[in-house]
C-alpha cells in the first residue's frame, strides 16, 4: 500500500477550495465549452492532456494555458498501465512530456501526471516519481465517461461527495460530453454559491 499513499488523492486544506480536473482533451468544442463555463466563475482547473490530442489541436491547448489553467501529462496515446509493457509505458509518458514542452508557449510547467483509467503498475509509477512528477488521482469521480448512467446521476456523484480539498474528475471528451456539459455548470454554480473557490493544481 505504501506506493498508493505516494499518490495525491485529495488536498488537505481548511479553505473552501476545490480542484477540478479534466482528462483526455484537448477536444474541439468540448474543451472550449469547459473553458467558457470556467470563465463565468473565474474558476481555474487542471487539464490532463493526451499528447496526440495536443498535436492535433495546439490552438485549443494554448487557450487552456492562456486562460491560466494547469496542464498535466496523461500519456501520448492514453495507455492503460496494467496492460502495457513498462518500457513502452514510460516511452509514451515521455513522448507526452515532450509534446507538452513543444507546444506550450508559456514558461510555466507543472510536473504532474495522471494515469489513464487510474491504472498504473508500481514499477511504472516508480519511474515517473524518479522524473520528479507527482501522480494526481482523485477522490470524486463524476463518472461522466460512463454511458450507462444518467446526466443527473453524474451531477449527484459530484455534489454528494465533494468537500474541502476534493479533486474532482471530469472528461473533456466526446464520450463524456452529454453528462459533463449537464453537470459542470451546475457544480460551478452550486459550490460558488456556497463560497467555494476552484483552484488549479
Amino acid at each position: 500500500m505504501r506506493i498508493f499513499s505516494k499518490y495525491t488523492w485529495r488536498f488537505s486544506t481548511d479553505k473552501k477550495e476545490i480542484f477540478l480536473t479534466f482528462d483526455d482533451g484537448p477536444t474541439p468544442e468540448i474543451t472550449q465549452f469547459v473553458l467558457s463555463e470556467l470563465k463565468k466563475y473565474n474558476a481555474k482547473a487542471t487539464f490532463f492532456c493526451i499528447g496526440k490530442n495536443i498535436q492535433n489541436h495546439p490552438e485549443i491547448f494554448n487557450t487552456i494555458i492562456i486562460d491560466g489553467h494547469t496542464i498535466g501529462n496523461h500519456t501520448q496515446n492514453h495507455l492503460k498501465g496494467w496492460k502495457t509493457d513498462n518500457s513502452r509505458y514510460l516511452d509514451d509518458f515521455l513522448a507526452c512530456e515532450k509534446t507538452i514542452t513543444q507546444f506550450n508557449k508559456s514558461t510555466i510547467t507543472q510536473k504532474i501526471f495522471r494515469p489513464p483509467y487510474g491504472k498504473i503498475k508500481k514499477k511504472q509509477a516508480k519511474e515517473i516519481f524518479k522524473k520528479g512528477y507527482k501522480i494526481i488521482m482523485w477522490n470524486v469521480l463524476s463518472a461522466d465517461f460512463d454511458t450507462t448512467i444518467s446526466k443527473e446521476k453524474c451531477l449527484e456523484n459530484v455534489l454528494k461527495n465533494t468537500e474541502k480539498g476534493s479533486i474532482i474528475v471530469f472528461h473533456d471528451s466526446i464520450k463524456a460530453a452529454e453528462r459533463m456539459q449537464y453537470a459542470l455548470p451546475k457544480v460551478l454554480k452550486h459550490f460558488s454559491e456556497k463560497g467555494f473557490v476552484f483552484r488549479a493544481i
